[in-house]
């Protein structure tokens, strides 16, 4: 069920509207009015940001916040029952078919999530994931929905990260459930599911191709890379296609070490490709990326200060990025998403330090997955491009 938007919300979004000139469901539409895209409801804690800046008299702040979470962005689900999940996943089809917009849905319940860091949890076990997944199908039904599956599931598999056995058990289940939710989603009859690359800063092509190739690639819509990170629109671009490319040519019996891997020089890996990758972009896998937190792009540490800077974590004076739109121009590229909730922290981001503060920031992080109304700020002031007019 839709919460409905507080009397006092809507009169005031109004009137920020209309003193900056920004039309107040101008998000409800994808950037080039193209199909829409869904606006879910933001987290409760955006109100009372709102309603404490416009208070203080901070009417642009407070203006620059609604506009943010009136833009189309991804939900989440994670840690609900199946009974739970199966309801809150109708709800929101339903609620998005209403408007004739498409919801995009992170699903994040893999056991050993985040390998047990700031995001730990999800489901006990391969057979719980897979009920719960079947829940999320029930819930989904006939609906259109693009599905961004289990952030960080093949980009960190339980042997990166030491969680493993020698028989490799962990990383063994983590490829079935992957591949159990591909088999159970991707055939309902208006869903696109997506798998995990990590970002063009992390995995090179050539290793996570193998990975999506294991994960049941062949069987979904494509994959997605930036969800939660920051690197730039291009460098997110030209990693899908670079990633698409050796999907293909892996297809066609190539050996994936052979591939062009994000480092090589632009122009020596489409020489590459031009020699070696024949399919046409409708034959391809496709994908999507996250422009929630990269308007300012990557943010490079102090050289030194840091034993472990954490720069995915909370960093500092980034700003949101290009709007979300199902028409990107690209024949390969479905889709730019704001998959990470911008505003909601990435938890205590101590960077090698003892704590408790984030020596970047001087505070206490919130928690992963709360409101962080000082990062919401930063992003909505260094948009790019503005999401106030004459920012």
């Amino acid at each position: 069920m839709r919460r409905r938007t507080p009397t006092w919300l809507a009169a005031l979004s109004v009137g920020l509207a209309a003193l900056f000139a920004v039309p107040p469901a101008q998000a409800a539409q994808s950037a080039d009015h193209g199909p829409a895209l869904y606006v879910p409801d933001p987290n409760p804690a955006a109100y009372q940001q709102v309603l404490g800046l416009a208070r203080a008299g901070r009417f642009r702040d407070a203006a620059g916040i609604l506009a943010m979470v009136n833009t189309p962005q991804a939900v989440w689900f994670g840690d609900e029952t199946p009974a739970e999940v199966e309801r809150q996943v109708r709800a929101v089809v339903r609620d998005a078919g209403r408007e004739h917009a498409v919801p995009a849905l992170v699903l994040y319940d893999i056991p050993g999530r985040d390998c047990s860091n700031y995001s730990a949890g999800g489901a006990a076990d391969t057979a719980d994931y897979q009920a719960w997944i079947d829940a999320v199908a029930r819930g989904i039904g006939h609906g259109d929905v693009i599905v961004t599956l289990e952030p960080d599931a093949l980009a960190l598999l339980p042997a990166d990260c030491g969680q493993d056995d020698a028989q490799g058990t962990k990383t063994a289940a983590r490829y079935t459930e992957v591949n159990y939710a591909v088999d159970a989603l991707e055939p309902l009859p208006g869903t696109r599911v997506y798998l995990d690359t990590g970002h063009p800063g992390w995995q090179s092509v050539n290793s996570i191709v193998p990975r999506l190739i294991k994960g049941g690639v062949a069987r979904a819509s494509g994959f997605y890379t930036n969800a939660s990170n920051y690197q730039t629109d291009d460098a997110n671009s030209w990693y899908g296609k670079l990633i698409s490319s050796c999907l293909a040519y892996a297809d066609s019996g190539g050996d994936v070490a052979e591939c062009p891997n994000q480092w090589w020089s632009r122009a020596d890996a489409q020489a590459w490709l031009d020699a070696h990758v024949h399919a046409s972009p409708s034959r391809m896998k496709h994908f999507v990326t996250d422009s929630s937190r990269n308007g300012v792009g990557t943010w490079t540490p102090p050289a030194g200060k840091y034993t472990d800077a954490q720069d995915w974590c909370n960093p500092p004076d980034r700003g949101l990025g290009a709007r979300p739109t199902l028409r990107t121009g690209d024949p390969l590229q479905d889709a730019r998403l704001w998959i990470k909730t911008p505003g909601e922290s990435d938890g205590l981001c101590l960077r090698g330090t003892a704590g408790p503060e984030d020596p970047e920031r001087g505070t206490v992080d919130p928690k992963a997955g709360d409101w962080f109304p000082d990062q919401a700020l930063e992003l909505s002031r260094l948009a790019s491009p503005p999401v106030i007019p004459g920012d």
